[in-house]
C-alpha cells in the first residue's frame, strides 16, 4: 500500500530498521494514518455493537465490564502478539501482505512440509484471504463513514433524514478523487489522525475519571464471567467485538513501507492506549447513567456542544481510513496483474517520486458503486458490522494457516511449536466466526457473496491464462531451433531492429512466424522477449536482464521481476543497453493480438469460458501496459477456441 507520506529514502530505509530518529518520529506519525485509520476509526461502532439488541445482552455493569475485558484481550493477543510480534515477522524480502506472505510460502518450499500444505492449498488459501480482503474493502469505506456522520443523528435526530445523502456524497466524493492521487492530502494522514487520537483518548479518560471502576476490566476473570452468564448470547456478542481489529491486517500489508519497528512504536506508544481509553471511557459513560438501551455511546461521551465538531472530526478521520484501504486494493490489485491472477488493467501512477503510488480506475470505479450501493442497501452502520465480522475473521484465519508453513518449515521451529502457536491463533479465529455464523442471514451473506464473486474472477483468469498457455505451448517451436534454421539461410534482413515480443521465454513467437510467412524479410537485429514475474516482491537489477545470444543477430531476452514492480518500456530498453544491446536505431514492436471463441473442447466449464472471454477481450493492450510508442507496433491477428 503506497501513500505519499513517505520519500523513497525513508521507504528503503524502513525494513531494516536503520532509519535516523527524525526519519524514525515521520515514519511513526505517517504509520498513523496509514496503518492505523482503520483500527483507530472502529471505537465509533465496535462497543455499540456489543450491545446491539439483537444481540440479547443488556447494558448492565457486569456486561459492560466483561465486553471491555474481551476488547481489552483482543486488542493484546491479535495485535500485539499476532501481527506486531510473530506476523510481521515474516517479511517476504521487505514487504507484507497476503500475496507477499502467499509467495514466501511457496518459494521456499522445503523437505519437510506437511502433504496438507502442499502448493495448491498455499496458493488457495492465499487467494481465499485475497478476495476476502476484497470484500474488506468495500465495507470499511462504507460503514466508516456512515458511522461518523450518523453523529448528526445524536446531536440534532431531525437531520436523521440526510444521513444517507451525505455519506453517498462523502463517498463519491472520496473516490472521484482518486484519480489526483493522494499527495495532496497526504501530508495531512498523520497530523490529522495525532489528533484523532488524542480527542478519543481525552473523550474517554474524562468519563474514566469519573467511573475508574471500569479500569478492573483489564482482568480476564471478567471476559470469563461474561461468557458463564450469557453463554450462547455471549459468544454471539463475539462478533462484534472482532470489530475492535479492524485493519489488523494493515499491520502487515504496510510492513514494506513503514518497517516493523516504526509501526510497533506507532501501536505501543499512541494507537492501543488511545483507543483502551476511548473504549473503557464508553464504557464508563454506560455505566454511569445506566440506560436501559445502548444509544451511541461514542457521541454521547462528549459534551452535548461539542458533538458536530466530533462528527466533522470523525469524518476526517474515516476519509483517511478509507483512502488507505482504498489504495492498498489498488495495490494488491496490482499485484494479482503481475501474478497473473487478473487481465492487465490501465494502472496510471500518480507521483512523480514515490513509484508505487497507482490509480487504477476500474478498481476505483468497482469500489465505488459497490461502498455507494452498500450504503443504500443496509442504510445503518449496525447491519453493515454483520457484513463486517467475517472479513476480518476470514483473512485473520488465512494468515493463521500460512503462518504455520513459515514457522515450521522456515523458521526452523519443532513440529510441536508451530503448532501450538498455530493453534492458539486459530483458537481465537474459530471463537470470533463462530459468534458471526448467526450474522450470515442478517448481513455476513454480503460478505460471502463477494469473496465468492472475486474468486471466481482470479480463479477463472488463471485458469484460462493456463489453458491458452498450454494451447499455444503444445505447437511451439524452441527459439533455438528457429534462430538455427534461419543461420545460413536465404531470408532476406533489413536494417532496424525488430522486437517481438513472447508471453512464454525461450519459444519463437507465432507473431514472429506470422511476420516471416507472410512478409519474407527479417531485420539485422531480432530480439525476442518475454516478461516473467516471479513469487517476490522485486528483483534485485543484476538479476532482471537474462539475454542469450543465439549469433546472426539474434537475441532471446527473459525480463524478471516482482510482483510490486511494473514493467516498461522505456526501463526495459535503459537495462538492455546496459547489458550490450545496440539499440541506437528504431525499433518496430512486433506483437499478436488473440481472439478467443468459446465453442472449443476444453475442459472449462462452459460460465468460466464465457467469463474468461469477457475479461480477455477487455483487457488493456500489451501496447498500452508496457508504454509502447503505438506508431512503431506492428500486430498480427489469430483465433483460438477455448
Amino acid at each position: 500500500m503506497d501513500k505519499a507520506t513517505i520519500d523513497q529514502s525513508a521507504e528503503a530505509a524502513a525494513p531494516q530498521g536503520t532509519a535516523k530518529p527524525e526519519t524514525m518520529s515521520a515514519l511513526v506519525i505517517g504509520a498513523l494514518g496509514v496503518v492505523y485509520g482503520d483500527i483507530g476509526t472502529s471505537v465509533l461502532y465496535a462497543f455499540r455493537e456489543c450491545f446491539n439488541p439483537k444481540h440479547g445482552v443488556a447494558p448492565i455493569e457486569i456486561n459492560v465490564l466483561g465486553v471491555l475485558s474481551l476488547i481489552f484481550w483482543s486488542l493484546l493477543l491479535v495485535v500485539s502478539v499476532k501481527y506486531l510480534f510473530v506476523v510481521m515477522r515474516a517479511d517476504n524480502e521487505g514487504e507484507g501482505g497476503i500475496f507477499a506472505l502467499m509467495g514466501r510460502a511457496l518459494s521456499h518450499e522445503g523437505p519437510k512440509r506437511p502433504m496438507m500444505m502442499n502448493r495448491g492449498f498455499i496458493v488457495a488459501l492465499g487467494l481465499c484471504g485475497t478476495a476476502l480482503f476484497a470484500a474488506n474493502g468495500i465495507i470499511t469505506p462504507s460503514i466508516s463513514v456512515l458511522s461518523a456522520v450518523e453523529g448528526l443523528q445524536v446531536a440534532t435526530p431531525k437531520l436523521e433524514q440526510i444521513v444517507i445523502p451525505l455519506t453517498m456524497a462523502i463517498l463519491a466524493g472520496l473516490f472521484i478523487f482518486q484519480r489526483r492521487g493522494t499527495a495532496i492530502i497526504g501530508s495531512w494522514f498523520g497530523p490529522v489522525m495525532l489528533f484523532w487520537f488524542a480527542l478519543i483518548a481525552a473523550l474517554g479518560i474524562n468519563w474514566i475519571v469519573q467511573e475508574p471502576k471500569v479500569l478492573m476490566a483489564v482482568n480476564p476473570l471478567y471476559a470469563v464471567r461474561f461468557f458463564a452468564e450469557n453463554r450462547m448470547h455471549g459468544l454471539i456478542v463475539l462478533s462484534a467485538v472482532v470489530l475492535c481489529v479492524t485493519g489488523c491486517e494493515a499491520l502487515y500489508a504496510d510492513l514494506g513501507h513503514f518497517g516493523r519497528r516504526p509501526i510497533t512504536l506507532a501501536w505501543n506508544s499512541l494507537v492501543f492506549p488511545t483507543v483502551l481509553l476511548n473504549y473503557f471511557g464508553q464504557g464508563a459513560m454506560v455505566i454511569n447513567t445506566r440506560p436501559q438501551q445502548i444509544g451511541n455511546p461514542f457521541f454521547e461521551t462528549a459534551p452535548h456542544f461539542l458533538i458536530i465538531t466530533l462528527m466533522v472530526v470523525a469524518t476526517m478521520a474515516t476519509i483517511i481510513a478509507s483512502q488507505a484501504l482504498i489504495s492498498g486494493m489498488f495495490s494488491l490489485a496490482k499485484q494479482a496483474i503481475q501474478l497473473d491472477y487478473l487481465p492487465r488493467l490501465k494502472i496510471i501512477h500518480t507521483s512523480m517520486t514515490v513509484h508505487g503510488q497507482i490509480y487504477i480506475p476500474a478498481i476505483n470505479v468497482f469500489l465505488g458503486i459497490a461502498c455507494i450501493a452498500m450504503v443504500l442497501g443496509f442504510r445503518d452502520s449496525s447491519n453493515m458490522a454483520a457484513a463486517y465480522g467475517i472479513a476480518v475473521i476470514g483473512t485473520m484465519a488465512t494468515t493463521s494457516l500460512l503462518m504455520f508453513v513459515v514457522e515450521y518449515e522456515q523458521w526452523g521451529w519443532k513440529l510441536w511449536q508451530a503448532l501450538i502457536v498455530t493453534g492458539v491463533f486459530l483458537a481465537m479465529d474459530i471463537f470470533f466466526l463462530i459468534g458471526n455464523i448467526s450474522k450470515i442471514p442478517l448481513g455476513g451473506w454480503f460478505t460471502l457473496a463477494v469473496g465468492i464473486g472475486v474468486l471466481a474472477v482470479i480463479t477463472t483468469w488463471k485458469r484460462g491464462s493456463q489453458t491458452v498457455t498450454h494451447m499455444e505451448l503444445d505447437r511451439a517451436i524452441p527459439i533455438e531451433d528457429f534462430v538455427s534454421k534461419m543461420i545460413g539461410g536465404s531470408i532476406h534482413r533489413v536494417k532496424g531492429t525488430a522486437l517481438f515480443l513472447s508471453p512464454y521465454p525461450h519459444v519463437t513467437p507465432r507473431v514472429l512466424l506470422h511476420h516471416l510467412k507472410h512478409n519474407k524479410v527479417l531485420h539485422e537485429q531480432v530480439i525476442v522477449m518475454s516478461v516473467v514475474t516471479e513469487n517476490v516482491p522485486a528483483v534485485l537489477p543484476v538479476r532482471r536482464v537474462e539475454i542469450q545470444k543465439l549469433g546472426s543477430g539474434f537475441f532471446n531476452v527473459v525480463m524478471h521481476h516482482g510482483f510490486m514492480q511494473s514493467a516498461d518500456m522505456r526501463d526495459i530498453r535503459e537495462q538492455l543497453v546496459a547489458a550490450g544491446i545496440d539499440l541506437a536505431g528504431e525499433i518496430s514492436y512486433f506483437m499478436g493480438h488473440m481472439t478467443l471463441r468459446t465453442s472449443g473442447h476444453t475442459r472449462l466449464p462452459r460460465w468460466r469460458k464465457i467469463l474468461f472471454a469477457f475479461l480477455f477481450h477487455n483487457e488493456r493492450s500489451t501496447t498500452d501496459f508496457l508504454g509502447i510508442p503505438p506508431n512503431r507496433v506492428v500486430e498480427f491477428g489469430e483465433q483460438a477456441e477455448i
